[in-house]
C-alpha cells in the first residue's frame, strides 16, 4: 500500500487530528503554541481530538473539539503522566483507520507519528536548590522517567518538528535522531495581544500597576528551579541597587517552589521594595507594555516565547546567547545577547542600559515580526493574514508543504 499524503504538512487534506499535550491554555510555555495549533486546527474544520488535563473552555467549544480528559491525581503532572500516554496511545488506534494525523510532546506519548518538541530533557539537568529531601527525590524520578520516554518516542517518530535550530541540534547531538527527520518551525506570537503600545496605552497601564517615574525592568519565568537563571539575576541587581542612582525596580512575574525563598531574601537584604514578586499574573501583555525592559539570563530554553513576546511588546530583550530565539535576533539587536548567563558581571553591566529602544533605530518589534517563519496562524499557514491591530500585511507563514516525508502505511 502506498503512504499516505503527509496530511499534518498538508493541512487543507487533513480530516482528523489528535493532539496529546498536559494542558492547551494561553498561559505560555509549551501550552500556548499548543493551544494556538488546536484552536488552528478548529478554525479550518478539522476535527480536533485534545487528550490534556486542562483545556481553556474557549478551545473546548470550538465547534469540531472533543476534548478526551485525563485525570491528574493529587494535582501532579509526575503521577498522571502514565494516564496521558495511556489516554493518548488509546485515541491514536481509534483515529488509525481515518484521514488523521496525531501530535505528541516529547515523551509524553508513546504514539510514533509526529512529535513537536518543546524542550530536551536530555540536554539539560536542573540545579534544583530546595532543602526539602523528598522534592529532590521527586526530581531525580521525574527526570529518569522523562529520560526513558523522551528517547523512546522520538526514536520511533516519523516526523519531528522543533521550536529551534538549537532544539534541532540537541535532539541530533543527545538522543541521536536523524536530521533528516527533524524540521525547524519557530513559535510566533498572538499579534492581537502583543504589539507596542501607543504613548496613551502605556500610561494608562502604568497607572492602573501603580507604577510611578521609576523605570521597571521584568522577569518572566518559573522559579521552580535554577533553569531560568533568575538566581545569577537577583545578585546582579543586589549590586547595582547599590549604586545610588540606580533608579530601576524589578518586576517578576512567575511562582514556583523558590518563589518564597526568593521572597524572603529580598525582605531580609532590604531589597523588597526594589524586586516585587507578583505570583502567576493572567495580564502579562499589560505588564510588558508598562515595563522599560524584560530580562531572561536562562541557561536552557528550547526556545524563549516570553522574549519574542516582549520584543513584539517594543521591549528591549535581554537573553541568553544560547537560548533558541536568539537565532532570531537580527544584527541590530545583537548587543542584547547575554553571552555567559553565569556572569553577574556581564548581566549588571547588560541591565544597567534599560529603557525602550527608539523604534526607528532598533524597531525589536518589526525584526522579530518580519521573520517568515513566525506567527501563530501560520503554523499551517500557507496564505498570508492581515495583522488586524495594524492593518499591515504579515509575511507568508513557513511553508509547511515544502517539507516532504512519508506517513506511516495503512
Amino acid at each position: 500500500m502506498q503512504p499516505r499524503r503527509n496530511l499534518l504538512l498538508y493541512p487543507r487534506g487533513m480530516e482528523v487530528v489528535g493532539l496529546v499535550s498536559g494542558d492547551f491554555v494561553r498561559t505560555g510555555g509549551m501550552d500556548m503554541p499548543n493551544f494556538a495549533l488546536a484552536k488552528r486546527c478548529a478554525e479550518r474544520g478539522i476535527e480536533t481530538h485534545l487528550v490534556a488535563y486542562r483545556v481553556a473552555p474557549e478551545l473546548a467549544q470550538e465547534r469540531g473539539v472533543t476534548w478526551h480528559a485525563v485525570r491528574k491525581p493529587f494535582d501532579s503532572y509526575l503521577a498522571a503522566s502514565p494516564f496521558l500516554d495511556l489516554a493518548g496511545q488509546r485515541l491514536a488506534c481509534r483515529l488509525s483507520a481515518q484521514n488523521s494525523r496525531v501530535v505528541v510532546n516529547g515523551g509524553n506519548c508513546q504514539v510514533h507519528d509526529v512529535n513537536w518538541v518543546h524542550y530536551v530533557h536530555a540536554a539539560y539537568r536542573p540545579l534544583d536548590q530546595t532543602s526539602r529531601p523528598l522534592r529532590r527525590v521527586k526530581g531525580i524520578v521525574a527526570r529518569a522517567l522523562s529520560l526513558s520516554r523522551e528517547r523512546s518516542a522520538l526514536g520511533s517518530a516519523q516526523l519531528v518538528l522543533v521550536n529551534s535550530a538549537r532544539t534541532r541540534q540537541h535532539l541530533v547531538e543527545h538522543l541521536g535522531v536523524e536530521a533528516a527527520r527533524i524540521h525547524v518551525v519557530y513559535y510566533g506570537i498572538d499579534p492581537q495581544r502583543f504589539y507596542p503600545p501607543s504613548a496613551e496605552d502605556r500610561a494608562r497601564s502604568r497607572a492602573k500597576l501603580g507604577f510611578g517615574e521609576r523605570r521597571q525592568v521584568a522577569f518572566v519565568g518559573a522559579l521552580g528551579d535554577r533553569r531560568k537563571g533568575f538566581d545569577t539575576l537577583y545578585a546582579a541587581w543586589r549590586g547595582l541597587c547599590r549604586q545610588a542612582d540606580w533608579d530601576c525596580d524589578m518586576l517578576v512575574v512567575g511562582r514556583g517552589a523558590e518563589l518564597t525563598l526568593w521572597q524572603d531574601r529580598a525582605k531580609s537584604e532590604g531589597l523588597a521594595q526594589r524586586v516585587q514578586f507578583l505570583g502567576f499574573r493572567s495580564d502579562v501583555p499589560e505588564i510588558l507594555s508598562a515595563c522599560d525592559a524584560l530580562v531572561a539570563p536562562t541557561r536552557y530554553e528550547a526556545f524563549g516565547l516570553g522574549v519574542q513576546e516582549a520584543l513584539c511588546t517594543g521591549l528591549p530583550a535581554l537573553v541568553s546567547a544560547e537560548a533558541g530565539v536568539a537565532e532570531l535576533y537580527p544584527e541590530a539587536l545583537q548587543d542584547l545577547l547575554v553571552r555567559d548567563p553565569e556572569s553577574e558581571s556581564e548581566l549588571r553591566a547588560a541591565s544597567s542600559r534599560p529603557g525602550r529602544p527608539d523604534l526607528g533605530h532598533l524597531r525589536p518589534a518589526r525584526c522579530i515580526r518580519s521573520r517568515p517563519q513566525l506567527g501563530l496562524a501560520h503554523l499551517y499557514g500557507i496564505e498570508s493574514s492581515p495583522d488586524r491591530s495594524h492593518g499591515r500585511e504579515l509575511p507568508d507563514g513557513a511553508r509547511m508543504e515544502e517539507l516532504h516525508v512519508k506517513s506511516r502505511d495503512h
